[in-house]
Formats: structure tokens, sequence, C-alpha cells
């Protein structure tokens, strides 16, 4: 699918989230509630600073959805402006992103969806179109110099696996058994 070839029109979301979890949550949640389209983007951004939490954007194909989006989503008390909070934006919701299930090939994975290009920490290169990448449906690629670019990295069985993992274990959760 590639970068969009349309000039996007985006807003962005601050729900107060503190966590990435919840933020996706969100976004699935706000994207089947204002039915977005094929061709929209919804990505979590970090925010820094006296308040740090999880903003959202959105980016829709069009200014008559960007204006409609707006206004349902301020009349349920969410804070809302225009453009995004940052161009490195994580995608959650974005063309193709339901058909990233299973195990494909790297051409599989950039074929069927807005994903650029997948590099593969530690290596030089970009993944091969042959790598197979088990995506444990959860591929959350981010902004790169305007492109969608996923990070993976080896795995068990020569296979590749997206960096970021759809269940994380927190730092130190088993230390609190542990005798010292």
């Amino acid at each position: 699918m590639g970068p969009a070839l349309v000039t996007p029109h985006v807003l962005t979301v601050d729900a107060g989230i503190k966590d990435l979890r919840a933020a996706d949550h969100l976004l699935h949640a706000l994207a089947a509630e204002l039915a977005l389209p094929e061709g929209a983007f919804g990505c979590t951004h970090l925010v820094r600073g006296d308040r740090p939490r999880v903003a959202l954007s959105l980016t829709l194909p069009s200014q008559p959805l960007l204006r409609t989006a707006q206004e349902r989503l301020t009349g349920q008390g969410y804070e809302v402006t225009g453009g995004a909070p940052d161009a490195a934006g994580r995608a959650v919701v974005y063309p193709g992103v339901s058909s990233l299930t299973g195990t494909l090939t790297i051409a599989e994975l950039l074929t069927r969806s807005a994903i650029d290009r997948v590099t593969v920490l530690g290596a030089t290169d970009q993944a091969s179109p042959d790598a197979r990448l088990m995506t444990q449906n959860h591929v959350r690629p981010q902004w790169n110099d305007g492109q969608l670019v996923l990070t993976a990295m080896p795995a068990a069985g020569g296979v590749l696996v997206p960096f970021e993992v759809p269940n994380p274990t927190p730092c130190c959760a088993d230390h609190s058994t542990t005798q010292h």
C-alpha cells in the first residue's frame, strides 16, 4: 500500500492516558465508534514534560471527516487540537493492520499494509523479503522520516518478531517474591 498520496488531515486527542496499553485500547474504541475509513491512521505519542502521558493522533483522508471526528470527540469531553504532537507516532490503527496475523513473509507484510519497511535490531540491512515474521497479532510500526517502519528482532526457529511484544512483563515483576 505504501505511504498516503493525499495530504493528511490530523488531530490530537489528549485523554490524559498514562500507559500504552490503555492508549491502544482507546484508539481501537475510537476507530470503531467513529467508523474510521480504511485510509485512516491512529497513533500514540509519548508526551513528556510537567504532565507525562500518551496522546493519540488520528490522520483522516479528508477535511470533512476530520471536522466530524473533532466535533464528536470534543462533544464527548476529550481535549482535541489540530495537528500531531510529533512526527514519530507509533501506529496502532493503519491500513492493512487487520491482515497482519500469524506468520508472514516480510514481502507479504509490506504488500498487505501501509508499512514501508522492516528493520532488524543489530542488522545493517533491511529485512529480507522472504524472511518470516511471527506477528503475534501485535504489529506496531513507528513513523520515521515520513515512513512507517517496523522494528523486528530475531527469535527462536529462525523467524523474526516485532520488537514490541503484546504483553510485556513489567520490570521487577518476578523480584517481589525473590528472597535476598
